[in-house]
C-alpha cells in the first residue's frame, strides 16, 4: 500500500509530505512516476513530495496517515532505511 503523510515538513520555502511504500520499493517507484515525482525526491526509504502534489496522490490511491504511522509501516515490512549520519569530527 502507498502511504503519504501530511505536508507538514519545512524546506525550500515549501512544505513536503513523504511517500512510501509497506510493501515494496517497486510498488514506490512506480507511484512516485504515476504522481510525476523524479527521481531526485528519492530519500533512501522514502520520496520528498511538495505540498501541491499532496491531493494528486490522494487522487491516485495513497492513503494518508500520520508520520509515525509511515516509520512504523516501513519498519515492520523492513523497508526502513535510517539516515546516515555524519562522523563526529
Amino acid at each position: 500500500m502507498i502511504l503519504i503523510d501530511p505536508p507538514t515538513w519545512p524546506g525550500h520555502g515549501r512544505f513536503w509530505s513523504h511517500l512510501v511504500s509497506d510493501r515494496s520499493f517497486d510498488e514506490l517507484h512506480a507511484f512516485a512516476r504515476l504522481l510525476g515525482v523524479p527521481e531526485r525526491g528519492f530519500d533512501g526509504d522514502h520520496y520528498d513530495v511538495p505540498e501541491r502534489l499532496y491531493e494528486a496522490a490522494l487522487g491516485l490511491g495513497a492513503e494518508p496517515v500520520r508520520s509515525r504511522e509511515i516509520v512504523a509501516r516501513l519498519a515492520h515490512a523492513g523497508l526502513r532505511r535510517p539516515k546516515r549520519r555524519a562522523p563526529r569530527p
